[in-house]
């Protein structure tokens, strides 16, 4: 057991310090995050070392069970290829540039636009792809404009990371723990709609606050022509995302696995925008760029979390982990401990370690349910923390270094306190009056 620890710690300790000090290197004209190569080579050294089997890690990565990680990044990448494309034809920059219009010269206007916008596009879509569109594009527009881009740089990332809990597939965490406790998409929706509006509203009222005096400013406005996004191909885009959202929405009470519905809605889009293409006469560029754009690393990020946590689980390490957290206020204890974890080992690696603890531990029934939905909220929440707490964390700052935005590790857990706190406080309380427990 004790080899087995030191390995998964050392593992999630490394992972750490390249996200502090070196998350990237770079190989020829491209960079390369180092986070998921740490978490494969871990992975690799308990393989080695024999402290997990080949067929013991083929028999759950075949598993039939809902915890299956390779059924979950089907689903995730499925439905984050449907929200890529929409922002390569231009649909997300569309509705940017609206609310820059709606807003004029008033910086508040501009904030509550800008939040709203970036809060309903991750309910349908999710934050990473929320974050790699936007951030940009707020750089860019605060820059033309003279202004200070923190208050709207920080709502985005805040917006991003509390909505993506209000469905199933706005985050890859969500996707996991709730898998790994059967949990139907309706079901879910049904549970988390009152925490993510808790979190949303007290978020919301503490970045006011927090940027009163910068958003008092006055502000050049900025009257850009907003390019209209491809007529034949935006139909077809929205059209899978809305269709996909509502059949995984109906497809537990008609016996429709999740991954499957999402994954024939991805190969159905890429169908229809390739015969638009041959009819049009045009090559599908949309269709590459979507592609290349995927979180690719994921796959073996996940793929090797959860060989750590397999192994850690096979001798007995979550379930004595799980029995020392007890039964005692799940909602708080899972949901307060889910937070910092994330920060510690980041949140997708520690949702894989909670769905086993949850699985091996001591609760059970509506006690289990509760701790599930409450680490379902640490996982989205603890991304506020620090830029190690979420891979959205990760991909915004270095979005920031590349536009030449300074904000540090400091500056950003300063505010993450300070956001973090009131935000987890309500959104655990919302799930403690919907559960009633």
């Amino acid at each position: 057991m004790i080899p087995t620890i030191l390995i998964a710690s050392l593992t999630a300790l490394t992972i750490i310090l390249s996200v502090l000090f070196f998350p990237e290197i770079r190989i020829g004209k491209k960079k390369i995050g180092i986070y998921w190569v740490i978490a494969l080579i871990g992975a690799i050294t308990l393989i080695l070392c024999r402290r997990i089997s080949l067929s013991a890690l083929w028999a759950g990565l075949s598993s039939e069970t809902a915890i299956n990680p390779l059924k979950i990044l089907i689903l995730f990448l499925s439905m984050t290829s449907l929200s890529i494309f929409l922002d390569e034809i231009g649909f997300f920059r569309y509705l940017a540039g609206k609310a820059i219009r709606v807003a004029g010269e008033k910086q508040t206007v501009l904030f509550y636009t800008l939040y709203g916008l970036v809060s309903i596009l991750t309910v349908f879509t999710s934050n990473d792809v929320i974050i790699l569109t936007f951030t940009p594009f707020i750089c860019y527009f605060t820059r033309c404009a003279g202004i200070n881009p923190l208050p709207y740089l920080v709502s985005e990332f805040v917006a991003a990371n509390t909505w993506s809990m209000a469905l199933l597939i706005g985050n890859p965490t969500n996707i996991y723990l709730g898998g790994s406790a059967g949990i139907g998409f309706g079901e879910y929706l049904s549970v988390m709609a009152l925490p993510t509006l808790f979190a949303g509203v007290t978020s919301l009222l503490v970045l006011r606050l927090l940027f009163a005096r910068q958003l008092a400013e006055p502000m050049d406005p900025i009257w850009t022509e907003e390019e209209k996004p491809d007529p034949v191909l935006l139909p077809i885009g929205l059209a899978h995302l809305l269709l996909s959202t509502v059949l995984l929405a109906v497809g537990s009470y008609i016996g429709f696995q999740m991954w499957i519905v999402s994954l024939g809605f991805a190969v159905s889009l890429f169908l229809f925008v390739l015969l638009a293409s041959l009819i049009r006469k045009k090559r599908p560029r949309e269709l590459a760029r979507t592609v290349r754009r995927l979180p690719w690393p994921l796959v073996p990020f996940v793929l090797s979390m959860f060989t750590v946590v397999l192994t850690l689980s096979a001798y007995g390490v979550t379930e004595r982990i799980g029995e020392a957290l007890g039964d005692r206020a799940p909602i708080f204890s899972y949901g307060a401990l889910s937070c910092l974890t994330a920060n510690l080992v980041n949140n997708i690696p520690m949702s894989v370690l909670f769905s086993s603890i949850l699985a091996d531990g001591a609760l059970a029934g509506a006690n289990l349910s509760a701790g599930i939905y409450a680490a379902v909220i640490g996982s989205n929440l603890g991304a506020f923390l620090t830029p190690l707490g979420a891979l959205a964390g990760i991909m915004w700052a270095s979005l920031l270094r590349r536009a030449g935005v300074s904000f540090s590790f400091k500056k950003f857990t300063l505010y993450g306190v300070i956001l973090v706190i009131p935000s987890l406080a309500a959104a655990l309380f919302g799930l403690w009056l919907r559960l009633g427990i």
